[in-house]
C-alpha cells in the first residue's frame, strides 16, 4: 500500500503521500524505542504487524496517514478497555445551557493524542519502508500507545484525567 502511495506521489510530480508519511512517522517517533541489528527481539513482548491507513480529507483535499498497530494479534486484555465519552445528546444540551446563559465555548483537539499514554501491552513491530531504508528490517519496541492496540482510549483517558486533576484539581464527571 505505501509504494502504491508513493507511485502515485512519481507518477505526479507530488509529494503529498510522502509528506504525510513523513508527518506521520515524525510524530510518533516518540512511540519507538528501536532495537540495534544485533539485538536479539524483546523477551516477553508480542510481535505485531502494523501498516498505513491512507486518507484524503475532503474539505482541504490534505493526504494523511496513520500508522496502525495490528491489535487483533494480542491477547486479551488484562483490564477492562472500555473507554466512556460524552454523548451527542449531553453535548447537545451542554451548548443549550451556553446559549441560553450567554457563555462562552472553548475547544481545542490534541493531536496524536494517545501517544501521551504508555500501554500495558509488551509489543514489538518490525520497521517497515515507511521507517526509512536505515531503520528497515529491525525490530522496534513500542514506548506508546498506538491505534490499534487493545487499550489506547482508556489510557489516555485515565492519563488526561490524572493530568488534569493534577494541574487544575478538576475531577472528571464520567
Amino acid at each position: 500500500m505505501v509504494q502504491q502511495d508513493l507511485e502515485i506521489d512519481e507518477e505526479t510530480r507530488r509529494t503529498f503521500w510522502r509528506d504525510a508519511i513523513h508527518k506521520e512517522m515524525k510524530n510518533n517517533a516518540k512511540a519507538f524505542q528501536i532495537i540495534g541489528p544485533d539485538m536479539a527481539t524483546p523477551v516477553g513482548h508480542t510481535f505485531l504487524k502494523c501498516h498505513m491507513v491512507f486518507d484524503i480529507k475532503q474539505e482541504s483535499l490534505q493526504r494523511k496517514a496513520y500508522l496502525v498497530a495490528g491489535g487483533h494479534m494480542t491477547g486479551p486484555p488484562p483490564s477492562i478497555t472500555y473507554a466512556n465519552v460524552v454523548s451527542r445528546e449531553s453535548v447537545r444540551i451542554a451548548f443549550l445551557i451556553t446559549a441560553l446563559n450567554d457563555l462562552g465555548i472553548e475547544a481545542a483537539d490534541i493531536s496524536n493524542a494517545y501517544l501521551n499514554a504508555h500501554p500495558r501491552e509488551k509489543v514489538y513491530i518490525k520497521c517497515r519502508p515507511e521507517f526509512g531504508p536505515e531503520y528497515e528490517g529491525r525490530y522496534v519496541v513500542i514506548l506508546r500507545s498506538l491505534s490499534g492496540l487493545k487499550s489506547p482510549a482508556s489510557f489516555w483517558r485515565s492519563f488526561f484525567s490524572c493530568t488534569m486533576l493534577k494541574a487544575t484539581g478538576l475531577l472528571s464527571c464520567l
